[in-house]
């Protein structure tokens, strides 16, 4: 059994400002060690429960933050970008029992919610699914869903584990920390956040089976409300992108070709900086 674990680093017990999270920042040594801690737990948890491979996606920022040294060694460690399918690359590689997400976060706007952003807390302001705000981990689990697997469990503060609850059915959750304002926590001391931690993926790998897939049936219509005009001006220009001012629209026949947009929005988006 193959366990597939995303790890992002807003979302991590002891994490609550942005630096901790930006490479070259005073705390980004902290946020990485921290980071790389839970996910050593839910690789813990995985083989606890049987897994035989355990694939790790680090999924912040730009997808080299995990410390490889440090990294439980029974797991494989899928670093860098940019990349086909993002936070979740390599997910496409084999029949994976299971994902698992930790060190997640809410979605953009949210309030009170910890370092809330959607894939670009710079150039989007909103991301919408068929009319829905959305946050990472439904679009990662509908990526997940375009090759039949489940999502087991989610992590992060109190915002997003509630949405993953109320979105991902038999998702699992582990509230490592309450949202007091964007960048202020009331965090779980992380020795026990990685302890609740690795006996929830546990639980996950062990109701794998029980599961189903979260799946997007097409087509699919993808909205980005842009920070501003510039960025706008280029996530307009591929092919069948409609433009409302600031917003920019794609339908696509599978979610997988609105996930890819949504993709390449975001390195135009950069682009306009």
């Amino acid at each position: 059994m193959d366990v597939f674990i995303s790890i992002d680093m807003e979302g991590v017990a002891g994490v609550a400002t942005r630096e901790q999270c930006r490479r070259g920042a005073d705390d980004y040594g902290i946020g990485r060690r921290l980071m790389t801690a839970e996910a050593n737990a839910a690789v813990a948890g995985a083989v606890d429960a049987g897994a035989d491979q355990v694939v790790v996606r680090d999924a912040h920022g730009d997808m080299a933050n995990l410390l490889p040294d440090e990294l439980d060694r029974r797991a494989e460690l899928i670093i860098g970008s940019p990349s086909a399918h993002a936070m979740m690359e390599g997910i496409d590689t084999r029949p994976f029992a299971v994902a698992l997400f930790v060190g997640y976060h809410a979605a953009a706007g949210v309030e009170a919610a910890v370092l809330a952003h959607t894939y670009s807390g710079t150039s989007f302001h909103d991301v919408r699914i068929d009319g829905r705000s959305v946050t990472e981990a439904e679009l990662n689990a509908w990526l997940a869903g375009e090759y039949g697997i489940p999502v087991g469990l989610v992590t992060g503060d109190d915002r997003i584990c509630a949405v993953a609850e109320a979105r991902l059915p038999g998702v699992r959750t582990v509230k490592v920390k309450r949202g007091h304002g964007f960048t202020v926590a009331a965090s779980r001391h992380p020795e026990d956040a990685r302890a609740a931690i690795r006996a929830a993926a546990a639980d996950a790998v062990r109701g794998a089976p029980e599961l189903t897939p979260t799946v997007a049936s097409g087509p699919v219509t993808i909205e980005v409300d842009l920070t501003d005009l510039r960025r706008a001006d280029l996530c307009a220009l591929p092919p069948h992108v409609e433009r409302d001012g600031r917003t920019v629209r794609y339908t696509g026949e599978r979610y997988l070709d609105a996930f890819h947009c949504l993709r390449t929005w975001l390195h135009l988006a950069a682009a306009a900086r």
